[in-house]
């Protein structure tokens, strides 16, 4: 039998929206988190082949029928072990989170991280999202984690949920390989002081500039709310805030923005050090 005709042979049409698994997928997509089953929605070529070569595991696979070249690409690329299905085109775009999707779709398992696994190595260097809403910031924040090679991400209370579909889609797949984890500002001070890692917050008009400020070391960077920047509770309890130094014709920074230099400034002195 030919490839194509085994590929072909794997795709099993499902008409019904109310199938178990559309179901799922719709589920997950609307709402932006994590399915009842814990499986989350991934959307569009590009994240899937992200999800794939980052090695999660993929519980459906979704494509529409109109779409046949985006599934003889992709399902050479995916476990026997996944379902693989092919909807109506109707119904692929009523389980579908984006308004014009690309032809294919996924529920995939997260991945599974904890705090122990970022606080690894004598300088783990982390980023904690304190309450950041907008989801392209975060997701650029946790791209722009990986890239510079930070140990992990805290998600604190407040933050848009890590499965919202322009989180994932502004990781860009960091949020596959990062290990990030959800907890309460008050656990996330605590374990890291019981760890004895130095605790920073960014400030927009007082602290210590970057340029003066030591980023070596256990270190966690705390990024806040776009509006109303870090909660008092981790104001209070941090080591040293640094500024960004920019012109005063503007405010402050963009919290994606002022995430990235942080993490490039950390990742340039930890690399002059060694």
């Amino acid at each position: 039998m030919k490839s194509a005709e085994i590929q072909r042979d794997r795709l099993r049409p499902v008409t019904s929206r109310g199938n178990a698994l559309v179901k799922a997928l719709r589920q997950a997509a609307t709402r932006g988190e994590a399915s009842d089953d814990g499986l989350v929605a991934l959307e569009g070529v590009r994240l899937v082949e992200e999800a794939l070569r980052s090695g999660l595991r993929l519980r459906a696979i979704f494509f529409r029928e109109s779409a046949a070249a985006v599934a003889k690409r992709l399902l050479p690329q995916v476990s026997a072990k996944t379902e693989a299905l092919m909807l109506p085109d109707e119904v692929f775009a009523g389980a579908s989170g984006t308004e014009n999707p690309q032809g294919v779709a996924a529920l995939a398992e997260p991945r599974k991280s904890s705090l122990e696994e970022m606080l690894k190595g004598d300088s783990p260097l982390i980023m904690a999202a304190a309450g950041i809403q907008d989801p392209g910031n975060l997701g650029t924040m946790l791209r722009s984690a990986e890239a510079f090679g930070a140990s992990g991400a805290l998600l604190l209370e407040g933050t848009v949920s890590p499965f919202n579909a322009k989180v994932l889609r502004a990781a860009a797949g960091s949020l596959f390989r990062l290990p990030v984890v959800a907890m309460k500002a008050s656990a996330a001070l605590a374990a890291m002081r019981q760890r004895q890692v130095r605790l920073l917050v960014t400030s927009s008009h007082k602290g210590t500039p970057l340029p003066e400020t030591d980023l070596k070391g256990p270190l966690c960077i705390f990024i806040g709310n776009e509006g109303a920047g870090v909660p008092r509770q981790i104001a209070d309890a941090v080591d040293a805030a640094v500024v960004i130094p920019h012109s005063r014709d503007v405010e402050s920074l963009n919290a994606g923005v002022a995430a990235a230099i942080l993490l490039y400034e950390a990742a340039r002195q930890r690399r002059l050090a060694d």
